[in-house]
C-alpha cells in the first residue's frame, strides 16, 4: 500500500483512525502539525488519531536502468572508474611516502657521519691531551713551542743532533746487554727440556680445518688486512689494515674489543707485547706506535714514534717483553725501549743500500733476522748490531720471516716461494715454489708452517734431511686470490687467515666453535 500523500511505499506507515488512510508518518506529522487536519478529507486531526502499522521490511523494487545489461555495463564502468581514482590517489600517496622516507634516510646518514666525526675528534684530542699531560711532570721546563707536543709525537727539539741532522741515539748500555744475554741463557737452557704440548693439534685434525668464520673487521671502501699476531694467552686476534686501523678480535665471543686509530696510512706491522696490555703498531706513515689499556679496554696511544724517514714495515719484540725492533724502508731498524720509548740504537749496513721489509727475533733474543726489498735476508747479532751473515737466493722482495722454536731453522718469504734455512750450517735446505708468497709462520711449538700466497698451505715440520709433508691446503675464500698473513692459534686449534678484502677467517675443525662458546660459558658461570 502507499502513502496517501507522496503515492509511495511508506518506512513508517501510520493509519488515521477517522478516515483510515495510510500517510508516512514523518510526512503525516509534519502536516497535522502545521494545517491540524487530514490533507485529504479536510476532517481536523490530531497525532493522537493516527496509530502506527508494524510491518516487515520494506525492499524497493530495482529501478529499471540496473535491470538492463546496459545499466549494469554503465554501472560496472562507473564503478570502475571510481577504483582507478582511487588506486590513483594511493599511488601518489605511496610516492610521497617514498620521498619523505628516504630524506629521513638520508638525513640519518649524515647525522650519523657527523657522530662519528665528532668522536674521532674527541679521542684525537683525548690522546693529545694525555700526551701532554705525561710529558708535563716529567719535564715541566720543556715544555715551549719549540718542544710541543702532537698526537702523542716525542718532541723533538730537546734531541741532540749528529752529522746530517740526523738524532743520536745513546746506544744498548752494558747492563741491557746483560739483561739480553741472561734472557737467552735461560730460554736456551729450558729449550733443551721443552716438550710437545699434549694439547696440540694432530695432523689428522688439521686435515679436517675447514671455514668456521669470517669476520669483517675492516672498511670496505679500504679492504685489506696487512698484519696479524694473536694473544695465545686470552685468544685475541690483532690485525692492521689498509684502512689505517688495528683491530683487537676477541676469537672466543666474536666480538670487536678495540678499534685502534691515529695512523695516517695502512698499518703494515702489529705485535702484542707478551701476556701484557700493550700493542704496536707499524705504519706506512713512518711511524710506530705504542698502544696501552688504561683497563677499560680502551686503548690509548702511549708514544708515537717517528725516527724513520720511511714506511715502517715491520715490528717484532724481543723475549724480555722489555725491548722491540722496527724496520724500514729507510734502510736502518731501530732498537727500542718499551718503557720509555726512546731509541736506543739506529743501526744501517753503510756497505750497500738495504730498504728493510721484514723483521724477527730468534727465540732466544740474540740474533735478529731482518728481510729486503733487494731479495736479501740479514742476521744480525744484537748486542753489536752487526751483520752476521746474509742469506741470499730470493726472488723480489722478501715478504715475512719467521724462526721455528727450535732454534735452528729459519722460514722467509718472498715473491719466488717459502725458502728454508739450517741457522747451524748457515745454508738452504728446502724450498717452497709459490708465487708472491705474502706471509710464513711457524707455530709455537715449531711442529708446523703455514704459508699465505694465493691459498694457504700447512706442513708437518721435519729434520733437514727428512721430508717436509704438506698436511692441508686451505682456499682463500676472498675472492682475491691472495691471503696476506697467517697465524696458528693456541695449540694449532685453529688457523687465522687475512686476505686483501675486509674479512678475518677463522679454519678450524667443525664444531669447534660452539665446543668453545659452551666452555667459556661453563667458565663464566
Amino acid at each position: 500500500m502507499n502513502c496517501a500523500i507522496s503515492g509511495e511505499v511508506p518506512k513508517e506507515p501510520v493509519v488515521s483512525t477517522k478516515s483510515g488512510l495510510l500517510f508516512e508518518r514523518r510526512l503525516i506529522e509534519r502536516h497535522i502539525s502545521d494545517y491540524g487536519k487530514c490533507p485529504v478529507t479536510g476532517e481536523p486531526l490530531t497525532i493522537d488519531d493516527i496509530v502506527p502499522i508494524k510491518t516487515g521490511e520494506i525492499i524497493k523494487p530495482k529501478t529499471l536502468h540496473t535491470a538492463s545489461i546496459p545499466g549494469l555495463l554503465g554501472t560496472f564502468q562507473n564503478e570502475w572508474d571510481g577504483l582507478m581514482l582511487s588506486n590513483f590517489a594511493l599511488e601518489q600517496q605511496l610516492h610521497t611516502a617514498r620521498q619523505e622516507l628516504s630524506h629521513a634516510l638520508y638525513q640519518h646518514d649524515s647525522a650519523c657521519r657527523v657522530i662519528a666525526r665528532l668522536k674521532k675528534e674527541r679521542d684525537e684530542a683525548r690522546q693529545l691531551l694525555a700526551e701532554v699531560e705525561r710529558h708535563i711532570p716529567a719535564a715541566p721546563e720543556a715544555v715551549t713551542a719549540n718542544a710541543a707536543l702532537s698526537n702523542g709525537k716525542r718532541a723533538a727539539g730537546d734531541e741532540e743532533l749528529g752529522p746530517n741532522a740526523k738524532k743520536l741515539c745513546p746506544g744498548i748500555s752494558a747492563e741491557i746487554i746483560t739483561e739480553l744475554t741472561d734472557c737467552n741463557a735461560a730460554l736456551s737452557q729450558k729449550r733443551k727440556k721443552r716438550q710437545i704440548p699434549q694439547t696440540l693439534a694432530s695432523i689428522d685434525a688439521l686435515e679436517r680445518f675447514t671455514q668456521l668464520s669470517s669476520h669483517p673487521l675492516h672498511k670496505t671502501n679500504k679492504p685489506g688486512i696487512c698484519s696479524m699476531d694473536i694473544l695465545h694467552s686470552k685468544d685475541v686476534i690483532a690485525t692492521g689494515g689498509v684502512d689505517a686501523t688495528a683491530v683487537l678480535f676477541d676469537r672466543p665471543s666474536g666480538q670487536i674489543l678495540s678499534t685502534l686509530t691515529g695512523h695516517s696510512k695502512k698499518v703494515t706491522s702489529v705485535k702484542f707485547v707478551g701476556d701484557t696490555d700493550l700493542v704496536l703498531t707499524a705504519s706506512a706513515d713512518k711511524t710506530v706506535r705504542i698502544w696501552r689499556n688504561p683497563g677499560d679496554g680502551n686503548y690509548a696511544c702511549g708514544h708515537t714514534l717517528n725516527d724513520h724517514s720511511a714506511e715502517v714495515r715491520a715490528v717484532t719484540v724481543h723475549p724480555t717483553n722489555k725491548y722491540f725492533v722496527s724496520a724500514s724502508l729507510d734502510s736502518t731498524w731501530c732498537f727500542y725501549d718499551l718503557s720509555s720509548g726512546s731509541c736506543l740504537a739506529q743501526v744501517s749496513d753503510g756497505s750497500e743500500n738495504a730498504d728493510y721489509t721484514a723483521a724477527a727475533f730468534h727465540p732466544d733474543g740474540l740474533i735478529l733476522g731482518t728481510g729486503t726489498s733487494q731479495s736479501v735476508v740479514k742476521i744480525w747479532d744484537v748486542k753489536s748490531q752487526a751483520n752476521v751473515a746474509k742469506f741470499d737466493g730470493h726472488t723480489g722482495e722478501v715478504t715475512a720471516i719467521s724462526f721455528s722454536e727450535n732454534g735452528y731453522f729459519l722460514a722467509t718469504a718472498a715473491e719466488d716461494g717459502v725458502r728454508l734455512w739450517d741457522l747451524r750450517k748457515l745454508r738452504n735446505f728446502k724450498s717452497f715454489l709459490s708465487a708472491d708468497a705474502n706471509s710464513v709462520e711457524f707455530d709455537p711449538s715449531g711442529s708446523y708452517l703455514g704459508i699465505a700466497a694465493s691459498d694457504i698451505r700447512v706442513y708437518q715440520t721435519a729434520s733437514v734431511k727428512a721430508e717436509w709433508n704438506l698436511i692441508k691446503t686451505l682456499p682463500d675464500l676472498s675472492g682475491t686470490g691472495k691471503a696476506t698473513c697467517v697465524k696458528f692459534g693456541p695449540d694449532a686449534q685453529y688457523v687465522a687467515v687475512g686476505s686483501k678484502d675486509h674479512n678475518l677467517r677463522i679454519f678450524g675443525l667443525p664444531g669447534d666453535e660452539k665446543a668453545n662458546a659452551d666452555d667459556d660459558s661453563a667458565q663464566d658461570s
